[in-house]
């Protein structure tokens, strides 16, 4: 699923990535390694803002991230990512590794004009759609890339218990 979701951002060298549910800092790690790759010269560098609401999980993935090298091209936040991050607003691509009740509006107002955010939205362990959305100056469009199984989005604008 990692693969599938880093290819569905389309990702590039340089570019600001918003990741909401840090995890383990895997994913966070392997978007580095695509926006700031290892032997590149650092002005190049895209940068990871990874945004975790258990406090636990989001040392957890600091402590990874900077382990496997990539300290330095990821920020890690401990806070709630249904709320994005808007301090280092705007980011070219974002995404959500926890299913939302519906697209994210304030991920689509923290993405640049022609940003995509690939995010998983339906109930809580039922059926989910993985969407790739792209933001244009019209508006959105998305794109449904198939069934799957995520954990709730939990936070303000995440599923309710």
């Amino acid at each position: 699923m990692v693969s599938i979701m880093d290819e569905a951002l389309e990702l590039e060298v340089g570019q600001r990535v918003l990741e909401i549910g840090s995890g383990s800092g895997w994913h966070a790690s392997t978007i580095a390694e695509i926006i700031a790759p290892t032997g590149t010269r650092k002005e190049k560098w895209g940068h990871v803002y990874t945004v975790e609401i258990v406090t636990e999980l989001a040392e957890f993935a600091r402590k990874n991230i900077e382990n496997a090298g990539y300290g330095d091209r990821v920020t890690v936040v401990c806070g709630d990512g249904s709320k994005g991050y808007p301090e280092e607003a705007p980011y070219d691509r974002a995404l959500v590794t926890a299913a939302a009740p519906d697209v994210p509006q304030q991920l689509i107002e923290q993405l640049r004009t022609g940003g995509v955010l690939v995010v998983p939205v339906g109930g809580v362990y039922l059926y989910q759609r993985l969407l790739r959305v792209r933001k244009s100056a019209g508006g959105t469009v998305q794109e449904n890339l198939g069934g799957v199984a995520f954990v709730p989005l939990t936070g303000k604008y995440g599923h309710r218990f």
